[in-house]
């Protein structure tokens, strides 16, 4: 037995037996693993180690700096952040916020706060990790007193409440504030999107999202049979979108360009046409307003509205409707060419849209605005008609598209539907978090709800805290929910923000709440998406399409009729 001891299993010296080798090694990486685990674990602490911490080092005259943020995805922007953060001082206090205020605000981290605070620890240059169990540092900062307090570049000119009351706490007692360089952002939101997912995964979410709305296959049902009572006024340009399919036959002889044959067309009713075609679609009365000509474009508009039951009235004021030539090759899109410019409506038929929309807005619930910058929706139209408007009708939305519509018209609306890129070139913003540009886009205009959406990932859900604009948090920080796509198979992207726009608006209007209308929003986008071309979604499709979803219980057995916050 003794000589036992001298085999490698006992002797790490026995190198020259590679089993012996391998064994040594991981006992040695076992036991550097159990340290690190330690080290990690000490670093994370309870608020009186915290604090007896940062007053050691502050008698020692060492400089203290805190940082705080939710951490949910530790990315290259956070690790440049915190690392601008050491660099301010000797010793670097990361706070989190916990995950049951995070819930309490609507945010819902995909990352555990103990996980999150773990991520934090294993940085180097962190020296204690503390999970805050209150939204925002303010409290923490009135008892940690930290030397230096730092935050991201976009709160260099915030108004945001929380971040105010943080930064009245340090000026308070002669504390500084650093704003970090900024250099790289990145969205947690926007990469928790782009993980590859499981379909049991995405399935489980979208699971626990419709339990905690209490969105039933009932109750998206009820929603849709309340479009029928409903009068929806849209407001907008109109295009015609021309399908070309072609067969690729090469590259030509004189220069280097692709060769096409023309096998086929197809033209479809769009811009706001195709909102309000939704609108009717859903069961819901619908009525256009917008702007022609006497060309066929907007004969064939007004045949194609008649007969899907939308009341259209067509201001002459153009020469002809905007027309959008797509060119494919199967269902690939290769190029597209618009005729027909920007026309902005003169002042008398200006006068003409502004009467007819006061008239109308005394039978409307809702009224859609749809501008894609053809000129139909002027500065001067939204000034005259938007304060009667936001006091006849009860759901006012807006969405834009294109470069010469802008977002910041839409004043005082309840819902604003851009895509992120349309939100960031609206505020000439490519660098902020998502969060802030939302925020900043809100407080411009001072609309009550906001849907993002981020085109192959979902939409982000972002609602104030209070819609009493008289409430301190009517301004403060936004409350938030990442809906993911329904779409499996998308072929076409072309109108699925107008049939979002369109099923959101109705079912606001019908008095669900905000989760509801993005469910019901984000079901009708993915049906148009499935879809080559702009076709009107109807009621029954969406039914059809709800039955048949895994996520949606049949009933609740909470009441039904409840709206629950975002």
């Amino acid at each position: 037995m003794p000589a036992l001891l001298g085999s490698p299993l006992h002797d790490c010296r026995g190198s020259d037996l590679a089993s012996g080798g391998k064994a040594c090694a991981g006992i040695k990486l076992r036991a550097d693993t159990r340290a690190m685990s330690t080290n990690l674990q000490r670093k994370i602490v309870e608020l009186p180690e915290l604090l007896t911490a940062a007053k050691e080092a502050r008698a020692e005259g060492r400089t203290v700096v805190h940082c705080h943020g939710c951490f949910d995805m530790v990315h290259p922007g956070h690790i440049r952040y915190l690392q601008f953060a050491r660099q301010q001082g000797d010793v670097l206090i990361v706070s989190l916020t916990g995950d049951s205020d995070m819930s309490k605000a609507g945010l819902h981290p995909y990352i555990p706060q103990d996980l999150r605070a773990e991520n934090l620890a294993a940085l180097m240059f962190v020296d204690y990790v503390y999970i805050d169990p209150t939204p925002t540092a303010e409290s923490l900062l009135m008892q940690l007193r930290p030397d230096v307090y730092v935050k991201g570049r976009e709160y260099e000119n915030s108004t945001d409440a929380g971040f105010l009351a943080e930064k009245g706490v340090v000026e308070g007692y002669g504390g500084r504030i650093i704003f970090s360089s900024g250099e790289i952002v990145f969205s947690s939101t926007e990469l928790i999107g782009r993980m590859p997912q499981a379909d049991q995964t995405m399935l489980h979410r979208l699971k626990l999202l419709t339990e905690r709305y209490n969105i039933t296959l009932d109750s998206v049902t009820a929603t849709l049979e309340q479009f029928r009572d409903l009068h929806v006024l849209v407001v907008g340009d109109i295009v015609l979108d021309r399908y070309v399919f072609c067969d690729a036959l090469g590259v030509a002889s004189e220069s280097p360009v692709m060769t096409l044959a023309q096998r086929d067309e197809r033209s479809y009713v769009g811009g706001a046409a195709i909102v309000a075609r939704h609108v009717a679609a859903l069961g819901a009365h619908a009525f256009l307003l917008s702007a022609g000509g006497s060309d066929d474009g907007s004969q064939m508009v007004t045949e194609v509205l008649k007969k899907e039951g939308v009341d259209a009235h067509l201001i002459p004021s153009r020469p002809s409707i905007v027309e959008k030539t797509r060119f494919l090759n199967e269902e690939h899109k290769l190029f597209k060419v618009d005729r027909g410019g920007v026309l902005p409506l003169d002042s008398v038929a200006e006068q003409r849209a502004t009467l007819l929309l006061e008239q109308q807005s005394k039978v409307a619930d809702a009224v859609i605005f749809c501008d894609f910058g053809y000129g139909m929706i002027t500065g001067g139209l939204l000034g005259r008609v938007l304060p009667t408007l936001r006091h006849n009708v009860e759901t006012l939305s807006a969405d834009v598209s294109g470069g010469r519509a802008d977002l910041l018209h839409f004043r005082n609306v309840d819902l604003l539907c851009p895509t992120e890129r349309e939100l960031r070139a609206t505020l000439n913003d490519y660098d902020s978090g998502l969060s802030s540009a939302a925020w900043a886009l809100l407080e411009q205009t001072q609309a009550r709800h906001l849907f993002v959406t981020l085109e192959k990932r979902g939409m982000v859900v972002f609602e104030r805290q209070s819609q009493e604009r008289r409430s301190p948090s009517w301004s403060g920080r936004l409350k938030s929910e990442l809906l993911p796509t329904f779409a499996d198979h998308p072929i076409d992207r072309l109108g699925c923000g107008d049939a979002l726009l369109a099923s959101a608006t109705l079912s606001l209007a019908a008095g669900a709440d905000l989760m509801h209308a993005a469910y019901l929003g984000n079901a009708a986008a993915a049906i148009e998406i499935s879809m080559l071309g702009n076709h009107p979604v109807d009621s029954e499709r969406i039914a059809n399409w709800a039955g048949g979803r895994h996520e949606l219980a049949r009933s609740s057995v909470a009441d039904p009729g409840a709206a629950i916050p975002v």
